[in-house]
């Protein structure tokens, strides 16, 4: 099977204007010829004067345009095959050329500005084919993510900066916060309902101890005999009492409940508006923090979710891809909504190629002239005569005319020159 050639127009286009300008040229020798061969006078030597001027315009500029590929008829004339001699100043001549005038700043700013950066990148998180691989790729680099946390400046660094952060000025202000959208989803009343059934069935478990506490109590407060009279009475009046208020207490609502709410309410109102109830917090919570023992805890914790993650990790279709993928879709749909966001993103990618741009030029420059420079001889005359030849071919076919008609003015000018 024949291979394709991608540059079979160009090598087309070329033979066909080469073999007209040198076609031009013999029929320019041969005009010169018959002038000569033929019985002179006025038109025989205009053919002969204007044939032989094109001819001579026709070869120089032939000298001219072989000159800068090659040597012309395979001889070493001096300042002959100009572009692959030079061909390692030529490459970077060009490349400082694209890199400077080509990817200016202006050129890549007002490139960008066209470019919808946010619209290429909603597209491509909006394509699962294009954001799963992604998403793997994202979540096979987790395990060395998390490998760097176990890093003992990592460690180090946390356990100084983790009761810093909580520890802080704004630890009542992000607890409160946090508090708050647990209340408004309820979850406080589920913690109150947890409160009143273990304590009912820690008055269940140790209501024998309990009653005979009370009767005690009693003894103890009125005499052996009110004691004996009245304590296991008063014992059973009292936990049947404890009893009843907490079966009182339904999931829907109750006084006690609307209380526990209002509190709740106002201790995190407290927290985040009061400065003395947040440092209490935030002290507390620091000294929590820098306790050895919760500090081994939270490490065991952290052993155990990271080995966790690194197992799900490895898997195609674990959890962690799947996460990163809908945080992914999830950044597409805002960038598709959120026109504050779009301009986010433009801002980020223009800062970011025009803070790389002068680097990139260098290198862009460097480029272009090591790949250049490493063309051989044959490489760089084909590549570049089959892009240039063309036009070059006109130099040759205007230069064969402009003498043909420059030969037979200046024999015309001559002819009424010579007349009396």
């Amino acid at each position: 099977m024949t291979e394709f050639d991608p540059d079979l127009l160009l090598r087309r286009q070329l033979a066909r204007h080469r073999i007209f300008a040198t076609g031009l040229l013999v029929f320019m020798a041969a005009l010169a010829a018959a002038g000569y061969a033929l019985k002179l006078n006025l038109w025989t030597g205009l053919l002969r004067d204007a044939g032989r001027a094109g001819f001579i315009g026709g070869v120089a500029d032939w000298f001219a345009v072989t000159a800068l590929f090659r040597h012309p008829l395979g001889l070493p004339i001096p300042h002959t095959a100009i572009i692959p001699a030079q061909r390692e100043k030529l490459g970077q001549a060009l490349g400082r050329f694209v890199a400077n005038h080509v990817f200016t700043e202006a050129d890549v700013r007002r490139f960008l500005d066209q470019l919808d950066s946010p619209g290429l990148l909603q597209k491509f998180l909006n394509d699962p084919a294009a954001s799963g691989p992604a998403a793997a790729a994202l979540a096979g680099m987790l395990p060395k993510l998390l490998a760097t946390i176990e890093d003992g400046r990592a460690r180090k660094l946390l356990a100084r900066l983790l009761p810093r952060l909580i520890g802080g000025k704004a630890a009542g202000v992000v607890v409160a916060r946090a508090l708050y959208g647990l209340v408004e989803g309820g979850r406080h009343q589920e913690v109150f309902s947890f409160i009143i059934s273990l304590l009912k069935d820690t008055l269940v478990a140790r209501e024998e101890i309990l009653r005979d506490a009370i009767k005690e109590r009693v003894k103890e407060q009125g005499g052996k005999l009110i004691g004996w009279a009245f304590g296991a009475t008063v014992a059973q009046r009292v936990l049947k009492g404890v009893n009843l208020e907490l079966e009182r207490i339904s999931p829907d609502s109750s006084e006690m409940r609307d209380a526990f709410d209002e509190w709740v309410r106002r201790e995190i109102s407290r927290l985040e508006t009061d400065p003395a109830r947040a440092a209490e917090l935030a002290q507390a919570m620091k000294g929590v923090l820098t306790h050895e023992t919760v500090q081994a805890w939270a490490w065991d914790v952290w052993s155990r979710l990271r080995h966790a993650l690194e197992q799900d990790a490895k898997k195609p279709n674990g959890r962690s891809v799947s996460v990163i993928e809908a945080a992914l879709s999830g950044l597409g749909n805002v960038l598709g909504q959120d026109p504050q966001a779009r301009d986010k993103v433009n801002i980020a990618v223009q800062n970011i190629v025009l803070k790389v741009l002068p680097m990139a030029q260098v290198e862009l420059a460097r480029f272009i002239g090591k790949v250049i420079g490493q063309w051989d001889t044959a490489t760089i005359t084909n590549k570049l005569e089959l892009r240039v030849g063309k036009d070059l071919q006109y130099i040759r076919i205007n230069g064969t005319i402009v003498g043909f008609i420059l030969g037979a003015l200046i024999y015309g000018l001559t002819i009424l020159a010579g007349k009396p």
